[in-house]
């Protein structure tokens, strides 16, 4: 694959931990000489949508036309999540706009659609951080400037909530003041109450009878927002906008694009690891009907056929074969390396509070050891991407959560500028995170270029799990002191894990190759690492430790991250502190919880809601608590193990995310996190050996199925704080109330992710 040029991205002043030391010292003056450099920079920023017949640009993320449609336009990608609704919703709602005549359209590449907000957490370093608000602001600007569009991690709508709010009262005022010209009223006087702008009075008008006269106007000095909650769309259940299309299917992913003279691809890239493409039986490739070309570079071969089924049989046939450089990622191997981990110097202690020392020196500690495997993404979609390559540039149609990065790869590939490649952003069927990376757009363009006409690469699902890049395996050493009344005096959590955030980084960013990736992180400490660890408890002596390690994996983006497995192994050991300590898992929790109020009334609104019975032998009743990015949430189960196989019976959760725009979507954000994570409890995870995984049909990986889902409940806790990001949320709380509910069964402790592995007494 072809590498994005490194030097142009690291002058701009990001190390591959985030911010430099030098960046924050340009001029000598600390971050007062970055600041001074950056303010002089030219930073004047114009929408660049494209404009139809008839429609009105307001603002960059708002188009109004002649008929009166509400054009939202969403720099984020759709992939489930309904983030195509909820950023239209506010906008809406701020604008008065009828519902029903809201649509959506895709953002352009563009600074003004940066997330600064995922950028801060993705690239903060020591160096950020010392320099506190100037190191977040040098963070900011690197993101605007580098045009860093990124989707993730729950930031949607704590990024953007703000900058819709402003574009649907900046487009009312404006509205208002040309409709007050036509009436000679002060424009103060009118207002817009489904999508009809009034004077208070008898006079109205639609948006779209004033929609080019309102581009006239200006705007006061301070924007007047909408009060009260008459007619308000925020906090309604409104009907999603994709759901239409998705049901009638009508709606476009990456495999329903189709282009005159287009052909297909298939690809196979080896096994996982440094590998080289060696030899291939290129005749037996022409006994297929519709096999039109083979396509090579170093690393990987492509079949083109007039269909997909054609060039994939054409790979089964001519049976590439690879050359391995290294040693074959393998899960004995990942284990071996996360305990080696512990006794390497590269260990570091990220978090601290207190002092630990005099509480477990000399003292009764509990210990235990846990274990989480890689998670897989497993998306109904796999990988795909369509391209166009013609003398004048490049256009490529794909799902990406990085835009920026990745037409900037797409143009390194081809050897064209960045303004030479069109990229279309488009909705992704699933794998929450997987979409980061980008090496489908530029395979799919390098082989549009070498076959002369618009191709459209697809991943076989073979492919798909052998390229996908988990989430982060993770070994824990846990170790806690109790003291009177079940009080935790002392806690110590120790993580071996590698950096799927820092691998997944240098992929998209610096343009490495996912096995220098995973080596290049294997030797860097760093709290991306272990978010998630930091207890939500009042412990007054803690720490957190992380142990980086090169598995040989290549990891990813996940649904979660961290919290993954940070929640399993704080949630996990804090049950067994409690059933050291005599007391009952709930109240254990909340006497621990008289400075988190919100994730307290989280944890007794799912033990009331469940019927919690104190998770007493034979309930099969487990709990759960975690917070992450301002939102709190718990979850009580109802779990057992029939034969061999875990029977979730049913999955109550409590959740405090601020005041969401649209509660239906939040909780199915919460019940989808929820199946996620009992995905991950099941199955969703494969052994390794030889450098490939084991098995890789989804029948086979035992993934849950309707019927292993029971009742699920989503109770959202009335809030007035700011809207929290949710998508993340309900993933890490599942496996360690399930792993807690079946010790009340089975009387022994799951320690292990997935859980179904191999119990210990």
């Amino acid at each position: 694959m072809a590498r994005a040029p490194l030097k142009r991205r690291k002058d701009r002043g990001l190390s591959d931990r985030g911010v430099s030391r030098r960046t924050l010292l340009v001029g000598g003056g600390a971050a007062a000489g970055l600041v001074l450099a950056w303010a002089a920079w030219p930073r004047s920023y114009r929408p660049n949508l494209n404009v139809g017949p008839g429609e009105q640009v307001f603002d960059a993320f708002l188009k109004i036309d002649r008929a009166g449609q509400v054009i939202a336009i969403v720099p984020q990608t759709e992939m489930g999540q309904g983030v195509s609704t909820i950023l239209p919703q506010i906008l809406a709602d701020e604008l008065g706009a009828d519902w029903r005549t809201v649509a959506v359209q895709s953002a352009p590449i563009s600074p003004l659609y940066a997330n600064g907000l995922l950028a801060r957490d993705w690239l903060a370093s020591d160096w950020t951080r010392v320099a506190g608000d100037a190191g977040t602001w040098a963070v900011d600007q690197y993101a605007t400037r580098s045009a860093l569009m990124l989707t993730g991690a729950g930031t949607s709508v704590p990024m953007f909530h703000d900058a819709y709010r402003r574009a649907g009262a900046a487009a009312r005022v404006l509205l208002c003041k040309a409709a007050a010209a036509r009436w000679g009223v002060p424009w103060e006087s009118c207002d817009i109450q489904n999508g009809i702008i009034t004077d208070g009075a008898e006079r109205k008008l639609r948006l779209g009878d004033v929609v080019e006269d309102a581009a006239g106007f200006t705007l006061p000095d301070i924007l007047p927002y909408r009060q009260g909650n008459d007619g308000r769309l925020t906090g309604q259940d409104l009907p999603r906008l994709d759901t239409p299309s998705k049901i009638d299917g009508s709606h476009n992913f990456a495999a329903d694009i189709r282009l005159p003279d287009m052909v297909f691809a298939s690809i196979r890239q080896g096994p996982i690891g440094d590998a080289v493409l060696k030899d291939a039986r290129d005749a037996e490739a022409q006994k297929v009907t519709g096999f039109l070309k083979l396509v090579r570079t170093e690393r990987w071969i492509a079949a083109v056929g007039t269909n997909w089924w054609a060039a994939n049989r054409a790979l089964d046939l001519i049976d590439p074969s690879f050359t391995l450089r290294g040693t074959p990622v393998d899960s004995g191997r990942i284990d071996a390396a996360l305990e080696d981990a512990f006794s390497g110097d590269a260990g570091r202690r990220l978090y601290v509070q207190g002092d630990l020392l005099p509480v477990f020196e000399k003292a009764t500690i509990l210990a235990s050891e846990y274990q989480v495997d890689p998670g897989l993404h497993l998306a109904l979609e796999p990988m795909c991407a369509t391209a166009r390559v013609t003398e004048e540039g490049a256009e490529v149609w794909m799902a990406t959560q990085a835009p920026a990065l990745a037409r900037a790869a797409i143009a390194d590939a081809l050897g064209l500028s960045d303004s030479a490649v069109t990229l279309y952003p488009l909705h992704a069927g699933g794998a929450t995170g997987r979409h980061m990376d980008w090496e489908a757009g530029v395979q799919a363009a390098l082989i549009a270029r070498d076959v002369g006409r618009p191709v459209q690469l697809l991943w076989s699902r073979l492919e798909d799990v052998i390229q996908d890049r988990p989430g982060a395996p993770a070994h824990a050493r846990m170790a806690a002191k109790l003291g009177r009344g079940g009080m935790v005096e002392g806690w110590l959590a120790k993580v071996a894990a590698p950096c799927a955030m820092t691998q997944t980084w240098s992929r998209i960013a610096h343009g490495k190759l996912p096995h220098e990736a995973a080596a290049e992180a294997g030797d860097k400490a760093t709290r991306l690492a272990v978010a998630g660890m930091v207890p939500p408890y009042a412990i007054p002596n803690w720490a957190v430790d992380h142990y980086p390690a090169d598995v040989g994996l290549p990891l990813g983006f996940m649904r979660g991250n961290a919290h993954l497995h940070g929640a399993f192994f704080t949630e996990c050991f804090l049950d067994e502190l409690a059933h050291l300590a005599g007391i009952e898992a709930m109240s254990f929790r909340i006497q621990m919880l008289g400075g988190n109020p919100r994730l307290a009334h989280c944890l007794s609104t799912a033990a009331a809601m469940g019927g919690w019975q104190g998770g007493i032998a034979g309930s099969g009743q487990g709990i759960a608590a975690h917070m992450m990015n301002g939102a709190y949430a718990a979850v009580m189960v109802e779990a057992g193990i029939e034969g061999s196989k875990l029977n979730v019976r049913r999955m109550v959760a409590a959740v405090d995310c601020g005041d969401q725009v649209n509660p239906d979507i939040a909780r199915q954000q919460i019940e989808s996190g929820l199946i996620h994570g009992l995905a991950l409890a099941m199955g969703a995870s494969v052994p390794y050996a030889g450098g490939m995984p084991t098995r890789a049909m989804l029948g086979r990986m035992n993934l849950p199925r309707l019927g292993d889902i029971g009742e699920i409940s989503v109770e959202l806790i009335r809030s007035t704080a700011d809207p929290a990001g949710v998508t993340d949320l309900g993933a890490p709380l599942a496996a360690p109330a399930i792993a807690n509910a079946l010790f009340t069964v089975t009387g022994q402790r799951f320690r292990s992710l997935p859980i179904m592995g191999m119990a210990d007494a």
